[in-house]
């Protein structure tokens, strides 16, 4: 890695990042960043501990002349969303991320940068190493597995923390400060179909999707990217319904809370249908990439004869995929009445997998109102069970609601507004924050919620801004300084 981002300012934060960043992470996969945060813990001498899910919770003293603050948390999640370009040689499991700058930004190469949570993580571990930073009594909170199910801030057990106020480091637009985030749940539907042996006098064809930019599927939802699951699903409606195409196979997308940016499919169709098809879809290429030429200029949707797969759907199964498909919503579903320009509820269709006489969809649903919440997902259940699937909901977790008179948001506002003269964002976001769920075993903790400008989270274009970084690092120490007394 090179050093010039060793060099960067402020360099406490970005060497522990860096240190970081070598650490392989990926959700559900935390054992070595936890050893890793856990060593860092006790090779500072300070009170460290594992709790029974996962969770790392590391106690400092308040700085000499703090004691009498009241004792702050503050929290960050330790696992990033794994994602690469598809040619992009990469083994998240084993390597670390390969960083570089690039003006004002700190990129990944060809995957996420792991900002997202990560500069919140770094942050936390740079006061605790410091011997300057002034700060009140000090909880620092590691929580895991927030990308993909929320399970450490669910399995963190009331009575742990004794912090009155919760600083979560886990925004992403440095002019912005939190007071209240999304819910989600996963809508999950599988069935098994009766396989087919592909008709002779057949021609087979690989159709892909990529070039999308994908991004967050909350903060990203309401820009219209393209939905890689959704583009080809277009493509197969056409293909089956003039052409008389059969599916042998689709691989669309990966984790739930990544707009898909790629999908793979391989259909077979008579060689009298050729010409027809291969037409077909040329039009509709020519549709699609019109319509996205501004948001996606970077799509590409292409054909290509390849090997003879020995089975197929049956045609019934089939109709009823890509009917339901094409059903299910996705994308914005409704804005919020009450915060302009706020995203209420949404979906993101974010894998799509046929095979081996397998259906595998899996979503997830978001909203900030719990009865919108389910409106939504009790719709794609219906529109899933109708094709004959077997649907869960699962991982199901609340949303923050906003406090507007919260004291810490005071401190903060004021703050922001002396050191910028100006006033912060105070708003409500579309993704999941952990602050709702640690509010149900801690009722009573005044929670906020900041950061540095990260852009592209959850793809490989994601990248975090030097200047924002060094902004948001003089707002946090002002922040420390500042906490009122108990």
């Amino acid at each position: 890695m090179s050093q010039e981002l060793r060099n960067l300012e402020p360099k406490a934060l970005w060497n522990k990042f860096a240190d970081l960043n070598a650490v392989p992470r990926a959700s559900k996969k935390e054992e070595r960043v936890i050893a890793f945060v856990k060593q860092f813990g006790e090779s500072l001498g300070l009170e460290t501990q594992i709790d029974k899910v996962g969770n790392v919770i590391i106690r400092k003293p308040a700085s000499a002349g703090m004691e009498d603050r009241k004792p702050i948390v503050m929290q960050s999640h330790l696992d990033m969303v794994h994602q690469k370009n598809n040619d992009t040689h990469f083994d998240f499991d084993t390597q670390g991320i390969a960083m570089y700058v690039d003006g004002d930004w700190v990129r990944a190469r060809g995957t996420t940068l792991g900002a997202d949570n990560g500069l919140g993580v770094a942050t936390i571990m740079a006061i605790l190493e410091s011997k300057e930073i002034k700060h009140p009594p000090l909880e620092a909170l590691f929580t895991i597995d927030e990308e993909t199910g929320m399970t450490g801030a669910m399995g963190l057990e009331g009575g742990l923390l004794k912090g009155e106020i919760l600083l979560n480091l886990d925004t992403e637009e440095d002019d912005e400060i939190g007071i209240g985030c999304a819910g989600g749940i996963d809508v999950t539907a599988t069935r098994n179909y009766t396989s087919e042996a592909t008709r002779e006098n057949s021609t087979a064809y690989l159709i892909t999707v990529t070039g999308l930019q994908g991004g967050h599927s909350g903060m990203d939802i309401h820009k219209g990217l393209g939905n890689a699951n959704k583009l080809m699903n277009r493509l197969l409606f056409k293909a089956t319904e003039e052409c008389n195409a059969q599916i042998a196979s689709i691989d669309g997308g990966s984790l739930r809370n990544a707009i898909p940016r790629e999908s793979n499919a391989v259909v077979t169709l008579s060689n009298t249908h050729k010409e027809a098809f291969l037409a077909e879809m040329q039009l509709l290429t020519k549709d699609i990439q019109a319509e996205y030429k501004t948001l996606e200029p970077g799509l590409k949707l292409e054909l290509k004869e390849t090997t003879m797969p020995d089975t197929v759907m049956n045609t019934d199964a089939q109709e009823l995929l890509v009917k339901s498909l094409y059903a299910a919503h996705n994308g914005v579903f409704r804005m919020s009445p009450a915060i302009a320009d706020l995203v209420e509820t949404s979906n993101n269709v974010a894998r799509v997998l046929v095979k081996d006489g397998s259906i595998h969809i899996g979503c997830l649903t978001r909203s900030s109102v719990e009865s919108s919440k389910m409106d939504l997902a009790n719709s794609l259940r219906s529109c899933f069970e109708l094709m004959g699937c077997e649907v869960t909901l699962s991982g199901d977790y609340p949303g923050w609601e906003p406090n507007p008179d919260s004291a810490i948001l005071k401190v903060l506002d004021d703050i922001y507004t002396k050191m910028y003269g100006e006033r912060a964002n105070i708003a409500a976001c579309h993704a999941g924050l952990e602050c709702g769920i640690l509010g149900q075993n801690y009722p009573g903790m005044d929670m906020i919620s900041f950061g540095p400008t990260i852009k592209g989270a959850h793809s490989p274009d994601e990248r975090a801004s030097i200047s924002s970084a060094q902004k948001y690092w003089k707002f946090v120490l002002e922040i420390l300084e500042n906490i009122p007394k108990k």
